[in-house]
């Protein structure tokens, strides 16, 4: 198992074990061996991924070999062409979109996208957009409007970068005006949060009429790390924090912040690209069909009614002691 995490070391134990036996002569002892290892394995697995805890969820969201946006939009798209630059300053390698086609249909598609090996992570910026990268996702959108097409967003990324060239060429302006642009946008806009979901970084390609995760993805407005720092001086009971501020794709749909779970193949998407595709592209088609069945009118007030609604609660009284 590639990259094994730490509550995966006992499945990479039976792995190992497997493969040794497998290595072996074709006796029928180690082939008896190998399919009670590979019983065993199953169950630890569904097992070990039906308990998982928020900070295991966190270290799969980020998991190194998880697929980017890139990789989905291979899987996923036909006819893909990439568009670059925000036409005010430059191009942002951490943002990636274009043109596209999805089961016969026009979309655009925009996202963030991380590096994989240490040059092409710092290339990227470790899928921290500069104030460019929404500017270009912000001329995506009106294309969108502009040719009546579907926009698609994967949202990847540990959040807005803080630098001070970031700041000095107006982070804050680009992602606010990337949300009151969205909220008014005639089209459809699906947003899907793939890996991790960090702060108004996230948000400002998220506000879709319908917002999905990805099983084992987390959405939160701070870092479980960033939290424990503030909190509790010390960023590492981050495994605490993220149990505390419901990040998990589970509490996000019980909250009413997500509109619909997309399973993971066991294990995490990181083990297969493919079978995480396939989910994607059923949820893909299933909201896309009922999106672009709604006019321009109601997509706007769909998708203000939506963000309205989350974080709305009601005050109940308490009870005096002793009643």
């Amino acid at each position: 198992m590639p990259d094994a995490l730490d509550f995966e070391q006992p499945l990479l134990d039976i792995e190992t074990r497997i493969a040794a036996l497998q290595a072996e002569e074709n006796a029928p002892k180690a082939r008896e061996e190998i399919a009670k290892l590979e019983e065993r394995l199953a169950r630890l697995r569904q097992r070990t991924y039906a308990s998982l805890t928020a900070w295991q969820r966190t270290q799969l969201a980020r998991h190194p070999k998880r697929p980017h946006t890139r990789d989905f939009i291979k899987l996923l798209f036909e006819d893909f062409v990439e568009l670059h630059g925000d036409r005010v300053y430059g191009d942002d390698a951490a943002v990636v979109g274009g043109l596209a086609r999805f089961e016969e249909q026009g979309v655009v598609v925009i996202g963030h996208q991380k590096g994989r090996d240490t040059r092409e992570k710092i290339a990227r910026n470790f899928g921290m957009p500069h104030p460019e990268g929404y500017r270009k996702a912000l001329r995506l959108m009106h294309l969108a409007q502009k040719f009546a097409k579907p926009f698609v967003t994967f949202i990847d990324t540990p959040g807005a970068y803080p630098g001070l060239g970031a700041e000095e060429r107006g982070q804050a302006e680009a992602i606010a005006r990337n949300l009151r642009e969205m909220a008014a946008l005639r089209t459809p806009i699906l947003s899907i949060v793939t890996g991790e979901g960090g702060s108004g970084g996230a948000l400002a390609i998220g506000m879709g009429n319908r917002v999905l995760m990805l099983e084992y993805a987390i959405y939160s407005v701070i870092s479980p790390e960033g939290c424990a720092a503030i909190l509790w001086g010390d960023a590492a009971k981050a495994p605490e924090a993220a149990e505390s501020m419901r990040i998990t794709a589970p509490d996000l749909l019980r909250l009413g912040v997500i509109d619909a779970i997309v399973p993971e193949p066991v294990g995490g998407a990181h083990r297969d690209w493919e079978g995480a595709a396939g989910h994607l592209r059923e949820a893909l088609r299933e909201n896309l069909r009922e999106l672009t069945r709604q006019s321009g009118d109601d997509l706007v007030s769909g998708r203000y009614e939506k963000f309205r609604r989350i974080g709305a609660f009601e005050e109940g009284s308490v009870p005096a002691r002793g009643a």
